[in-house]
């Protein structure tokens, strides 16, 4: 019986790399792996065309859809990209120099629905005390003027004060400016760089990301990633062959990168950094499948319901199919 053909487009991610390679098959898949580095381009083709039988998909944005039961393609509890957000809100100095400066200002976003905004959002609101009703949003392309992407987003289900950035000016210029007060999204602006005023809110952000951590188990999820529902519906094996085979390219991975004989990453301190994540994680710090993530997962659709993008949090079981690995 020949293998079913599947075009599976993602990053090149350290854990999805022996799937690239051929190193790990899928059982009763063939394979075609499109590496994409710009994950936007690969959410705009999958949302607005879909152009891939399956994706990285942007975890907000899968789950704006599954409430509004607009769902093209189903998820698996496979978590491409997942990034802790303190570093990640830069300030002018001029006008914020603590968390609780962000209250009544005007900050930068790539787009509001950003799941790295959303989270950066309820870390905001839950554990600095910042008031989001008083801030005025300006989206926005984040290093060039317009708009970030082509994205397909769903309606807001509340009024929130977001202002298209029409300047002429990218984000991270009027940051520079002082025309905005702070920014937060998934990468940095090019002014922190290169502007004295623009600075990180946290320069502690490693210490206080591990502290959050600690606390909250919260380690936040960017991408979890997408099948195509009519594939699925025709071929439902094909949900627990992909799972089992990103499982096992990440086990390859992390046997890789944990090879004492030499370093696998240009990082000099690998080994040491290793040990100390261990530590701290209990020893898999990119768990897949549910429950391993319950406490980000719900912290993401709790946000989600309270800033707007959906009614009201969904279980977490109802996001992702059957898997059987």
């Amino acid at each position: 019986m020949s293998s079913l053909p599947i075009t599976f487009a993602c990053g090149l991610y350290d854990r999805m790399l022996a799937l690239q390679t051929g190193d790990i098959k899928p059982d009763g898949i063939d394979l075609n792996f499109l590496a994409i580095d710009n994950p936007r381009e690969i959410f705009d083709r999958m949302s607005n065309r879909l152009e891939f039988d399956a994706c990285e998909m942007s975890s907000s944005e899968f789950v704006s859809r599954f409430a509004a039961k607009k769902l093209p393609f189903v998820a698996l509890p496979v978590f491409a990209s997942r990034v802790f957000r303190h570093g990640f809100i830069v300030a002018n100095r001029k006008f914020i120099t603590s968390a609780k400066d962000l209250a009544g200002k005007r900050i930068g976003v790539p787009l509001y629905t950003q799941t790295a905004a959303i989270f950066i959002r309820g870390l905001m609101q839950h554990d600095l005390g910042v008031d989001l009703s008083t801030i005025e949003w300006i989206q926005g392309a984040v290093d060039e003027p317009g708009p970030y992407g082509n994205p397909s987003v769903m309606p807001l289900l509340k009024p929130v004060k977001i202002t298209p950035n029409q300047s002429g000016k990218s984000l991270s210029d009027l940051l520079a400016a002082g025309e905005i007060h702070a920014f937060i999204g998934s990468h940095l602006p090019r002014a922190l760089k290169r502007h004295p005023d623009v600075v990180r809110l946290f320069p502690d952000y490693r210490a206080r990301e591990k502290d959050y951590y600690c606390r909250t188990k919260i380690f936040p999820i960017m991408h979890t990633v997408v099948l195509r529902k009519d594939i699925y519906e025709r071929h439902p094996f094909v949900a627990t062959s992909l799972y089992n085979a990103f499982c096992a390219a990440k086990d390859w991975a992390r046997a890789k990168m944990r090879f004492p004989g030499t370093l696998r990453y240009m990082l000099p301190w690998l080994p040491d950094d290793i040990e100390e994540i261990d530590e701290l994680f209990g020893g898999d710090c990119w768990p897949y499948g549910v429950e391993p993530n319950r406490p980000t997962l719900e912290a993401l659709v709790t946000y989600m319901a309270e800033q707007g993008l959906i009614a009201e949090p969904i279980p977490i079981e109802k996001l992702f199919v059957p898997t059987f690995g």
